[in-house]
């Protein structure tokens, strides 16, 4: 009897590639994010590379002595593929595979195999795809003429090329019934977004560079049950629940997609349905990794992405995270956040303080209530219940004597 073959997935084993412009930027940061990226995309680092020269490449991305490096380092390490920290254009990601004559990918791809892999919802799954697309779209173009090499003679087109015309136009066409999809998915968002603003339900929205802890600290205030996972972009998808403070108030909570540096300006785009939860948030909870050595760049990133999105004037609390990862006390500020809190999802360090300031912020916008209602408008109760905080009710001969919080938007009811 023979033995049943054993099918087993190799590994890609690839050399990371960056170029350093300027001394003292933040290049050997990101390469090594890039290496937690290539990581969380199932393959293994072999190897890195970062070369400082003035610009990037225009042709090739890195200088021919540098190409010439890699060779050799793939060669001693048996790599499968290199990837650059950058995105790179069709003409540089085609040349290097030319000079190297080996798999060549850059950032981008990487983010979008990441996404691919944990998008759970059917948004995320077209979002996704129509990350995917657009990029694919993008570097067909140059293409053309390395194709149409395959065949064909004088003046007739190369098979090459007419196949260029049919994935171009399959692409095109995919990308509208992806947008359609989309549409409609958006449209359901808004309609949920509009009860929402009916009922007065306040939204506070998690939101950080990924990685952060924001699903930990979801799953520890509402016990949502989302995955939990120290790789980067393990959480695609925005997860809202109710979160219960005291005194009968409620809140939404959103769990949101994490940032991350050199983000391209077409996953934005593509996910922009998902990172819009943030921008009709009525409060930011900013959330940060502070035993993370990058803290500082990370939260320049989120706040920089949150200004592309047009996420401004909002209250925030930024809660510095993960502090059982530190060793010794350390001071913590933003000077952007309204609020500062130390926590630890793990432990429960300063959840209890992290409802506290919610209230607080929700109480700015509610008005303190205390008059007799006559039995016969007793149906106001119902709305404060609803809608504020029902703090006292007492049955007089005279009416109801109600003292409550209500949202500036229902004072003029009640």
């Amino acid at each position: 009897m023979t033995e049943p073959y054993e099918l087993k997935e190799e590994t890609e084993r690839l050399i990371l590639v960056g170029v350093q412009e300027q001394a003292g930027d933040d290049t050997e940061d990101s390469v090594y994010e890039l290496g937690e990226l290539v990581q969380t995309a199932g393959a293994e680092v072999v190897g890195t590379m970062i070369q400082r020269r003035e610009r990037i490449h225009p042709g090739t991305y890195i200088g021919k002595g540098k190409i010439e490096e890699v060779r050799m380092m793939a060669d001693a390490l048996e790599a499968t593929g290199i990837v650059c920290d950058d995105e790179l254009s069709p003409a540089q990601m085609n040349n290097l595979q030319q000079e190297l004559n080996l798999k060549v990918m850059d950032r981008t791809l990487v983010i979008l195999d990441i996404f691919a892999r944990h998008a759970v919802t059917s948004e995320g799954k077209i979002q996704v795809e129509l990350a995917q697309l657009r990029y694919r779209a993008a570097h067909l173009k140059g293409l053309g003429r390395s194709l149409s090499r395959l065949g064909g003679g004088i003046g007739t087109r190369g098979p090459g090329e007419k196949k260029l015309e049919v994935d171009r136009r399959r692409i095109h066409d995919r990308i509208g019934q992806l947008k359609r999809e989309l549409a409609e998915v958006v449209k359901h968002r808004e309609l949920v977004r509009t009860q929402r603003k009916r009922s007065n339900k306040k939204v506070a929205a998690l939101t950080g560079y990924s990685s952060s802890g924001k699903s930990s600290i979801e799953n520890y205030l509402t016990k949502a049950g989302i995955l939990e996972d120290a790789k980067l972009f393990s959480t695609l998808d925005t997860t809202t629940r109710v979160l219960q403070l005291y005194g009968k108030q409620e809140i939404l909570l959103t769990d949101t997609v994490g940032f991350i540096r050199k983000l391209p300006h077409h996953l934005i785009d593509a996910f922009k349905s998902t990172l819009e939860e943030v921008c009709y948030a009525d409060i930011i909870i900013h959330v940060v990794d502070a035993s993370n050595p990058q803290m500082e760049t990370q939260m320049r990133v989120v706040y920089e992405t949150l200004r592309q999105l047009n996420v401004e004037n909002k209250p925030v609390i930024t809660v510095f995270n993960k502090q059982d990862k530190l060793s010794e006390k350390r001071t913590f500020t933003d000077p952007e956040a309204d609020y500062v809190i130390l926590t630890s999802a793990k432990t429960g360090q300063g959840m209890e303080e992290l409802k506290q300031k919610l209230e607080k912020l929700l109480r700015k916008n509610q008005i303190y209530v205390e008059r007799v209602y006559p039995y016969s408008q007793a149906g106001i109760l119902q709305l404060i219940r609803k809608q504020g905080e029902l703090l006292e009710e007492k049955y007089q001969e005279d009416g109801i004597a109600v003292r409550a919080y209500v949202p500036k938007e229902i004072y003029g009811k009640v």
